[in-house]
């Protein structure tokens, strides 16, 4: 009787090796989409905070002192917010308001993915003129306050 040694890999290694590539293949997958969400939800933050620094310039400039016609001059800010969460402009994903007096404002968007500090989920973005920059559970104009400048 001869030995031989014969080289290579059965079938059934390499079907093993293939479904363990598959299984954690699947998982970097599912991490790299919860990843995915959560740089969209910094996207939204960070637009909107930019109009944080905006209103401020607007208020010592073109708005003489107030923020009258603030929001006005926001488009651009509020579509890139709404695009990073996932809407468009046209989808009502966001809003801007400010009071007639134009002594404050407030704003807001939809985020991607939903956001879960202890038992409260937030769903939305908001920053106003008195510096609050947080999550609120609904973005509507209601949500912004009674007058709608001001976060929740």
């Amino acid at each position: 009787m001869k030995n031989r040694l014969e080289k290579g890999f059965t079938l059934i290694e390499l079907l093993v090796v293939i479904a363990i590539i598959g299984i954690l293949s699947s998982v970097v997958l599912a991490s790299l989409n919860t990843a995915r969400g959560k740089g969209s939800n910094a996207a939204v933050k960070a637009n909107l905070t930019g109009m944080r620094a905006a209103a401020e310039l607007y208020y010592d400039g073109a708005g003489a002192g107030d923020y009258i016609g603030f929001c006005a001059t926001q488009t651009a800010a509020l579509a890139a917010a709404a695009s990073a969460g996932g809407g468009t402009a046209a989808t009502a994903t966001n809003d801007c308001n400010e009071t007639v007096a134009g002594d404050a404002w407030a704003a807001y968007s939809v985020l991607k993915v939903s956001e879960t500090v202890g038992a409260t989920t937030y769903t939305t973005w908001c920053v106003d003129s008195t510096g609050a920059s947080k999550g609120q559970t609904s973005g509507n104009v209601t949500s912004l306050g009674t007058t709608g400048t001001a976060c929740l």
